[in-house]
């Protein structure tokens, strides 16, 4: 079946349409917002208050979008997000370009950036199987990630050509425009209105995605999992990676690793489309193992091509395990509890990577760099193996193609 097989759907080509908008926004955010303050202060204290501000909340209300998205319309949740987000950038971007930008603003601004970003996050991934029919998951979902990875590439891109052509803050107001860009786009996704008819308490839907979470070990088991990949994979790599290229292949070298890692993401992806082995998630996470290739590469071998090289395995790998990992959360889990199992998927996912990040460099300094990136790379190969002990991860099958019913809004 052919990759843009989903796209004969209209409400999935909404959907991928604003996906990639956003995508291309938040990829031109960190870069703009970056120069907006060393143009203010040139602290990077600073810069780090502001960026983890926004990282603050992202984690902080993550659980609140789960539970929003499965109250309310998820497109319109979407909407309103992204128009938020654009008004939060609009006005980060006036107070750059007319001069009264001030550190506690720019946080402030962050702050609230971060908090409609965790808002949507979980109905974006959410409804990504109601805008297309269950046959088509693999590649809906698949086409998704090829397209925002296309766009995280372009965003980083355009947000380097507009700072150094025109200034950080009008990089701002560019994307303040991609937001609302974004918005305009999810308006063409039409969906029913849901008939849930219960009216609990907040808590109680956060009570209730808990248990669903937690029913399914194959779900929590691969969170645990990745709080692990994570914090000892991309949680160290960032830190660890750029002062090992200082030392040896340079900084060129590294810009050229992480864009292998895009490019093996965006094969990853046109594979993940075609290939589905009936042990989908099983296959998927033997995949991670992919994940541990950099890190041990850098302890290793500190040189260019083989890092090139480890960079776009893995990137290929973790591509298509993300793509199985989205189809095996829409086929298993109720779509009336789906956003919030997804919150709590991010969260645990995410927990542990600032941890990794802070002890990356004191750990480096106590043990030395070689014993840690190796030690980095055995924690990524056991906590997957571990996780493949589990019989559920090693026997979920993929539904069977069910050839009829297509979504509304197609």
């Amino acid at each position: 079946m052919s990759l843009l097989e989903p796209l004969r759907q209209r409400g999935f080509r909404a959907l991928v349409t604003g996906r990639t908008l956003a995508t291309f926004a938040n990829s031109v955010a960190p870069v703009a917002l970056a120069f907006a303050v060393l143009d203010l202060t040139g602290s990077a204290a600073d810069l780090g208050l502001v960026v983890g501000a926004r990282s603050i909340a992202n984690l902080v209300l993550l659980l609140l979008g789960g539970v929003l998205a499965d109250r309310l319309p998820r497109s319109v949740i979407m909407q309103g997000t992204e128009i938020a987000a654009g008004v939060t950038q609009g006005l980060l971007a006036v107070s750059v370009l007319c001069g009264f930008a001030s550190i506690p603003l720019l946080v402030g601004l962050s702050l609230l950036n971060g908090a409609v970003s965790a808002i949507s996050l979980p109905a974006a991934a959410a409804i990504t199987s109601q805008t297309v029919p269950r046959t088509l998951l693999s590649q809906a979902n698949a086409l998704l990630r090829l397209l925002s990875n296309t766009g995280r590439i372009a965003g980083a891109g355009t947000a380097g050509v507009v700072v150094a052509a025109a200034g950080s803050g009008w990089a701002v107001a560019v994307n303040s425009l991609l937001f609302f860009a974004a918005a305009a786009a999810y308006r063409g996704i039409r969906l029913p209105r849901g008939t849930r008819v219960d009216a609990s308490h907040p808590i109680a839907d956060l009570i209730a995605g808990w248990h669903e979470f937690r029913s399914r070990s194959w779900v929590w088991i691969v969170v645990v999992q990745f709080a692990f990949v994570n914090a000892a994979g991309l949680g160290t790599l960032v830190v660890i990676g750029p002062v090992v290229a200082d030392e040896t292949f340079g900084r060129s070298g590294w810009g050229l690793a992480l864009a292998m890692s895009t490019a093996g993401a965006l094969v990853g992806g046109i594979i993940a489309a075609h290939w589905q082995p009936r042990r989908a998630l099983f296959a998927g996470v033997v995949l991670v193992t992919a994940e541990a290739l950099p890190v041990t590469t850098l302890g290793l071998w500190p040189t260019l091509v083989p890092l090139l090289v480890a960079m776009l395995l893995a990137g290929l790998a973790m591509e298509q395990f993300s793509v199985v990992w989205d189809v095996s959360l829409q086929e298993n889990v109720p779509e009336d509890r789906l956003a919030r199992v997804y919150s709590y998927d991010m969260v645990g996912s995410i927990i542990a990577m600032p941890a990794g990040q802070i002890a990356a460099g004191p750990l480096v300094e106590a043990f030395g760099r070689e014993p840690v990136l190796l030690t980095c790379g055995a924690l990524i190969v056991v906590s997957t193996l571990l996780a493949l002990c589990s019989r559920q991860i090693r026997g979920l099958v993929r539904r069977e193609p069910v050839s009829s019913g297509a979504p509304a809004g197609s």
